[in-house]
């Protein structure tokens, strides 16, 4: 068994936190921050079982700036 360190990015639509493992790129979702990563890490370890990825390469996460005209 080995044990692998991947990515939760999460974004809130309306009452429910959406969360996505960019690596992997399963999704899920759950009505606090908590819940939508548990569920991430269910679908995560269930699609590995059946697609196994031994290489996984970790995303490049940075921000910018944008000029909006309000």
């Amino acid at each position: 068994m080995k044990v692998q360190t991947l990515t939760a990015i999460l974004h809130k639509e309306e009452d429910l936190y959406v969360a996505e493992c960019p690596e992997i790129g399963t999704v899920s979702q759950g009505y606090t921050v908590e819940e939508a990563i548990a569920n991430l890490k269910e679908a995560t370890e269930l699609y590995l079982e059946e697609f196994p990825n031994p290489e996984i390469s970790r995303p490049i996460l940075t921000t910018f700036e944008v000029t909006v005209n309000v």
